[in-house]
């Protein structure tokens, strides 16, 4: 059996004033810190084995706040990253719509079939973040680990409705807050979702973890 904790990084400036990050590497806001503070603090779970993150600060910072409380460092996995947005990194949504008003309806509806210009689609983010996953998954799950992974909201998206067999047209049902827990258990490969987008951990201290993409 392996376990993964799958959680989305703390907020940045960025996610505060809806700038779309992408593969731009925006460092975590003072809010963020506290975020990821607080998730230390209060994990949901009583050990980690290891602990990956996407190689993006945002992502990084978030673990190695964790997973100094296990005593663990943090694998830096190009994987995880965020979904590359290509010429819409640094833009708002209203900014993106002004340009691109027919690709940005198909982001919102259409997901799967959707094309950023000089971006990544998410097919293409889904296919490389499973594909890690699932090694990892193999790797552990002879141990019995429980294994932490740092990401973005589009990549976690994807994984989930790629655990869940969803199709990617419904990615956006799927809610992914600042610091969010999503825990997956494995059993000879087979999922069982056991938590999605908790921000529990934050209410304990009245904190909020709703923000932008």
């Amino acid at each position: 059996m392996t376990r993964l904790v799958l959680i989305r990084h703390g907020k940045t400036a960025w996610n505060k004033s809806g700038k779309y990050q992408g593969q731009s590497d925006v460092a975590l806001s003072e809010e963020g810190l506290e975020q990821a503070r607080c998730l230390a603090e209060h994990f949901p779970v009583e050990k980690l084995d290891a602990v990956y993150a996407s190689d993006l600060s945002r992502a990084m910072v978030t673990a190695e706040t964790v997973a100094q409380k296990f005593g663990l460092e943090v694998r830096p996995e190009p994987a995880f990253r965020e979904l590359s947005f290509g010429k819409w990194e640094g833009l708002t949504y209203a900014e993106i719509v002004a340009g691109w008003p027919e690709a940005m309806a198909n982001f919102l509806t259409h997901p799967d079939i959707m094309e950023i210009p000089q971006g990544e689609s998410f097919p293409q983010v889904q296919q490389r973040a499973m594909t890690r996953l699932r090694e990892i998954v193999a790797e552990h799950e002879p141990h019995d680990h429980t294994v932490g992974i740092f990401a973005h909201g589009a990549v976690l998206r994807t994984i989930l409705t790629g655990i869940m067999q969803m199709p990617l047209s419904q990615v956006w049902t799927l809610s992914q807050y600042n610091t969010a827990v999503n825990i997956v258990r494995f059993d000879e490969g087979r999922p069982t979702v056991e938590l999605l987008n908790s921000t529990a951990h934050l209410a304990m201290e009245g904190l909020s973890g709703k923000g932008k993409i």
